[in-house]
């Protein structure tokens, strides 16, 4: 059964830094392009990074350019997001999606999920 787990959440002050991992299990990792979703209280969920399955192409909402980076260890089977400089209105639950072999931003496309981890970043 596939797995991500979402670890790394917390509370932050705004300007600050957190990283948050996925860990995946039970798929071929390198089959899939990852990607970062969040959903913020009242609000529907929404794309945030993704990055291909060889690390070579990464992609992000405009919201977060310039300040979050993903990467991917393919031997550790994990994916990572790099949050600085962190506002409040990045205050959200955090959700990692794998999609198989599609570098996509579409929700969709992404066949699997985790269960998500808070970030709450006060001001």
């Amino acid at each position: 059964q596939v797995q991500l787990v979402e670890s790394g959440g917390g509370l932050v002050q705004a300007g600050g830094s957190l990283r948050l991992s996925c860990a995946a299990s039970a798929l071929t990792f390198t089959n899939y392009a990852m990607g970062w979703f969040r959903q913020a209280p009242g609000k529907e969920r929404e794309f945030v990074t993704a990055i291909r399955w060889s690390g070579a192409n990464t992609y992000y909402a405009d919201s977060v350019k310039g300040r979050f980076t993903i990467s991917r260890d393919n031997a550790k089977n994990t994916v990572y997001l790099q949050m600085n400089s962190l506002k409040p209105e990045d205050t959200a639950v955090y959700y990692c999606a794998a999609s198989r072999l599609k570098f996509t931003i579409l929700e969709y496309e992404y066949a699997y999920w985790g269960q998500g981890t808070q970030v709450t970043v006060s001001s």
